[in-house]
């Protein structure tokens, strides 16, 4: 049954939709929504070139001004611990954030500026039907969007991004911009970002990336086979996705290695030589053609009866007496091997007799020989081979298929073995950073921890996802799972132990779970110049009646630009409760009625850093002989109240 529209006809739209049918280029997303481009329909009705606004190469969209500014806009929010969630809170160095994934990146940049290695995200594809963040309406407060799940009690909105949406791209592109900018932010001098998605928005993202990362910086556009049977879609199946992968500086990035090596393709021995009773097989010794000019890859080489032969191609080198170099068109064939290197690697070689060889003689005839260069399974195995592109063996079907055997009903996971194998080819340091602030069902951390397991390894995650609530007539919901957090954060519970019983690896499985929420600080603690004098003594405390001192450390954890999984030590001193961070990078205390001599002991560990909160002391002069007495005691400290 139809519903009645009660209103008469948009005659504009309907006049737009005939002109997109065609001139379908002309169409373009602007604040309202669909509209036209009046500059290039000009042009598309004109025999001259029209004046009008000069043209740029670049990617631009409604609302790409507010979605820089979203980026660059401090945040007043922290974090604050959650130790019943946790799993080995005191010891672990794994991080698992529940929150808006832009306040997480804000939150995290100053701890984490130049720290992350490997950030690896699968964000909504844009597909239609996807949840996105509306960050337009972080700041409204709407009761009956929070009770309906559709924004949270912060006000951060999730809608979902239909193509009818006459801002469907634009959404998109603004949601993803500025956590990409931030991201890259965390990226060390090394690091390297993954980013899973599909034809949607492929395009769009890579020119997103190329801007944000430098075009310079893009490394390879992955194909992942991700299905081998599907039934969708009218033209094609739909059987693939994408990986985009970017690096922060490409000049620091060393080669990918692939360690899987097909031993059974390596089935000849060496009889002689310092090699000999190695397995190697025989390689093509030349490249059938090159997309540039290798002026020291194209010469003539000799074979064992005196003909002179070279890949095929047109170019020629002159001089055939002295096997003398060409430089070869594109589409030429050339060596494997420079000249300089060929005079080193001779022995390598492999000559056969062919009627069929590719390879042309000195006249420009098929050549009676092909060359081969014998590819010992040692050195396989030592270096790696360089990954190819395409990638198969993970299925999406296979990620479904490991939560499915946890008990946990997930929608469309990624395999962990995916994951791994990324960090794997980037021969990720074992004590690396890892990211991941769309998380999902956590296949990130389950990934990690296999890798853990498998080399003794000490790299630590950081994931984020909002805690968007799960339909109640899911499975999901039926299976007792509230939010998409509490999927993720059992999943690394029972992964953990999992690897844990099959490896008894001695590494780390806990997690610290932290919420992102308001500031700990009342609005008297950022805006003291908005209150009348009057109203100052109504504020005894300028921290919120509900924080605790754990939520406080956090927030000046941050604050002073430590990281999340460093150590805490609580000690009695004095009868009172004082933290210690990483021994001494930073100590606090947020008991009042402090009294001034807590400061001798606390000096004895000379610290980086101390902090108090400003009514902490029993007498207000305290405050004034705090800073003097650390000078005497520990100069190097610096002193903070808050």
């Amino acid at each position: 049954m139809n519903k009645l529209d009660m209103e008469t006809v948009n005659i504009t739209d309907e006049n737009i939709a005939r002109i997109g049918q065609l001139f379908p280029n002309v169409i373009v997303e602007s604040e309202n929504g669909k509209s036209i481009d009046f500059d290039l329909l000009k042009q598309e009705l004109s025999n001259e070139i029209v004046e009008g606004a000069k043209e740029k190469y670049q990617l631009t969209w409604p609302g790409k001004k507010e979605a820089i500014l979203n980026a660059n806009t401090p945040s007043q929010q922290t974090l604050r611990p959650i130790r019943e969630k946790s799993v080995d809170f005191d010891n672990t160095q794994n991080i698992y954030i529940e929150g808006d994934n832009l306040e997480a990146l804000k939150i995290l940049q100053e701890s984490y500026l130049n720290k992350i290695d490997f950030i690896y995200i699968d964000p909504p594809y844009n597909t239609g039907n996807d949840f996105i963040y509306n960050d337009r309406f972080a700041k409204d407060s709407n009761e009956e969007l929070v009770e309906s799940g559709q924004m949270d009690e912060l006000g951060n909105r999730l809608i979902t991004n239909n193509s009818s949406n006459g801002r469907f791209h634009s959404d998109w592109l603004s949601m993803i911009y500025p956590r990409l900018k931030l991201s890259r932010n965390l990226l060390s001098s090394k690091g390297i970002i993954f980013i899973s998605i599909d034809d949607s928005e492929l395009f769009n993202l890579k020119k997103i990336c190329d801007e944000i990362f430098g075009e310079n910086n893009f490394i390879g556009n992955v194909v992942r086979v991700a299905k081998t049977t599907s039934f969708r879609g009218n033209y094609f199946a739909p059987s693939k996705d994408y990986l985009l992968c970017y690096a922060k500086n490409i000049s620091n990035v060393s080669q990918f290695n692939d360690e899987a090596t097909n031993d059974n393709q390596f089935n000849k021995i060496e009889k002689d030589g310092p090699r000999k009773g190695e397995f190697y097989r025989d390689d093509i010794a030349f490249y059938l053609s090159t997309l540039e000019t290798r002026p020291n890859q194209r010469y003539y080489i000799e074979c064992p009866d005196g003909e002179l032969v070279v890949p095929p191609g047109k170019t020629m080198p002159e001089k055939k007496e002295d096997a003398s170099k060409a430089i070869p068109n594109n589409g030429d064939g050339v060596w494997r091997w420079e000249q300089k290197q060929y005079l080193l690697k001779k022995d390598l070689l492999v000559f056969k007799e062919s009627s069929r060889t590719p390879l042309l003689n000195q006249d420009g005839n098929p050549a009676h020989w092909n060359i081969y260069t014998k590819s010992y399974l040692n050195d396989k195995k030592e270096k790696g081979n360089i990954p190819r592109d395409i990638f198969e063996g993970f299925l999406n079907r296979n990620g479904s298929e490991e939560l499915s055997k946890m008990n946990i009903p997930f929608s469309f996971p990624k395999p962990s073995q995916l994951i791994k194998y990324l960090m794997k080819i980037l021969n990720l340091d074992k004590n690396a950073y890892v990211l991941d602030f769309f998380s999902g069902s956590a296949t990130t951390a389950d990934a990690l921890m296999q890798l853990n397991a498998e080399d003794n390894g000490d790299r630590k995650f950081i994931l984020v996802q909002l805690p968007e609530k799960c339909d109640e007539n899911s499975e999901t919901f039926k299976n007792g799972y509230r939010n998409i957090c509490e999927i993720g954060e059992e999943r690394i519970r029972k992964a953990a132990k999992k690897i844990k019983e099959e490896t008894n690896a001695n590494i780390d499985y806990g997690f610290r779970v932290y919420k992102i929420d308001s500031s700990n600080m009342k609005d008297v603690y950022y805006k003291p110049n908005d209150l009348q004098q009057s109203q100052l003594a109504l504020f005894e405390s300028n921290i919120k009646d509900d924080r605790t001192t754990a939520d406080l450390l956090t927030q000046v954890i941050l604050d002073l630009g430590l990281t999340l999984d460093l150590k805490i030590e609580e000690k009695k001193i004095l009868d009172n409760t004082v933290y210690y961070v990483d021994n001494n990078s930073l100590v606090a205390c947020f008991d009042y009625n402090v009294d001034i001599s807590i400061v001798d002991e606390i000096c004895k560990c000379q610290p980086l850093k101390v902090v108090f909160k400003d009514n902490s002391f029993k007498y207000d002069n305290d405050k004034i002989n705090l800073e003097e007495k650390f000078k005497k005691l520990s100069p190097e400290t610096e002193v903070s109240i808050l």
